[in-house]
């Protein structure tokens, strides 16, 4: 039942007898700007766009509140000034495209609180101040393309900004100092360097990997209190030397991250499936494994699906891979306490199957696993995952945490004693 909720929230059905021409237009004159718009045929005028036809239009109270146009093989240019003409626009979702050239002009968008830019070919420099204006940004997904020079200084004053994504890019320069509480931060794999500054300490080693000329926690390589925050060597070539080390040192961390993975994929293939149930003896109590983040590069990248996987949430509160917790009133637990909890399996439905997980801290929990959601973006599921786990109401058993993986997708609950809705509810 709260995996049919689940899917009522992804795909609201909105009836109104009237809706906005304007918006109608500004969304055909947008369509106009991209190629390869086969995915958009529902697209069409003289219709409403809050109807359900309308591919990746999601509305609210019949306007036009998200678009996501999530891995439908769009290129081409975005028409900003045609997103200028729907002003109730809050999300915009790009995931998973061919869109290419310098980032658009987004920021002309001031009441956007989420912007989706993953797995696609945006290059160039981004304007240090391009975020200036977008003061209600919560969101910013822009891993995987081939944006270069300085993150831009205007994203720490976002006071707002919970997620940050920059991995998988040419980012260079040194890491800025963010004091917002961001949950989700990742500037892996990019050209960073110089020292990270001490508050950034806060963040998991793997949101820094792959910066080489990178130094100082949670980094296990320490500065040379002799450079600068930003690593330069002299004018007169004084610099040489350390900057010789700074290289061997890299190579010596790309060898061993090399070989870390070669193990890594090689042990897995001894796996047959991602969550495996094993019978112990005559008994019907099982033990649930679910599957860690060991992703590497290869709901980051730009059409493979090795690259699709990369997308990765490095704070401490859980990523890509990682059990992301979104209701914590029964306590916060981890995929080590699934991996360890003796279940039981509940039944198997259309969206998959169900079990009961009784974890060593004394908490049952019901582990949905659901396969056939395998078109939903991470995006989506994320942020109705999020939204469901905010409600509060006793008719609605909400999650305590998701697991979200291309192939699969795990949704936690608690577990209910006697648990027929029926009992629940009365």
């Amino acid at each position: 039942m709260a995996a049919v909720r689940f899917l009522l929230l992804i795909f609201p059905l909105l009836i109104s007898h009237s809706f906005s021409i304007p918006e109608t237009e500004a969304l055909l004159k947008l369509k106009q700007s991209f190629t390869n718009t086969q995915s958009l045929s529902s697209w069409q005028p003289n219709t409403n766009p809050c109807s359900p036809r309308w591919t990746g239009v999601i509305c609210f109270n019949n306007i036009v509140e998200s678009l996501h146009l999530v891995g439908l093989g769009l290129s081409g240019t975005i028409d900003i000034d045609s997103l200028l003409q729907i002003p109730s626009l809050r999300t915009i979702s790009f995931v998973n495209n061919s869109f290419s050239g310098p980032i658009p002009e987004f920021n002309k968008l001031g009441a956007l609180k989420a912007i989706y830019l993953s797995e696609n070919q945006f290059s160039g420099p981004i304007p240090p101040q391009f975020f200036s204006q977008l003061g209600s940004l919560k969101k910013a997904w822009l891993n995987n393309n081939k944006f270069s020079g300085n993150i831009p200084e205007s994203l720490t004053a976002l006071r707002f900004l919970g997620e940050l994504h920059l991995e998988n890019n040419e980012f260079s320069g040194p890491v800025p100092e963010f004091k917002q509480e961001i949950k989700s931060f990742d500037v892996s794999n990019n050209k960073l360097n110089g020292a990270i500054p001490a508050s950034m300490s806060r963040f998991e080693a793997k949101a820094f990997a792959g910066n080489v000329e990178l130094c100082g926690k949670p980094l296990d390589k320490e500065c040379d209190s002799s450079l600068p925050s930003s690593y330069s060597t002299s004018p007169d070539g004084g610099g040489q030397g350390s900057g010789w080390a700074v290289k061997v040192i890299g190579i010596l961390i790309v060898a061993t991250v090399v070989a870390v993975l070669f193990t890594l994929i090689k042990s897995r293939r001894n796996i047959d499936d991602d969550f495996s149930v094993m019978s112990r003896e005559n008994n019907d109590v099982v033990q649930v494994h679910v599957p860690s983040s060991n992703h590497s590069r290869s709901e980051g990248g730009g059409g493979s699906s090795s690259k699709k996987e990369s997308r990765r949430g490095s704070s401490k509160s859980g990523g890509m891979g990682d059990l992301i917790m979104v209701n914590d009133e029964k306590g916060v637990f981890g995929l080590p306490d699934l991996m360890k909890a003796a279940a039981e399996v509940l039944g198997n439905g259309g969206l998959g199957s169900a079990y009961k997980a009784a974890m060593t801290n004394g908490l049952s929990v019901v582990v949905k696993r659901m396969r056939e959601m395998n078109k939903v973006s991470r995006d989506i599921f994320d942020a109705e995952m999020r939204r469901f786990g905010r409600l509060r109401n006793r008719n609605i058993l909400t999650p305590l945490a998701y697991h979200y993986r291309r192939e699969e997708k795990l949704f936690v609950t608690e577990y209910m004693p006697k648990g027929s809705l029926l009992y629940v509810l009365h």
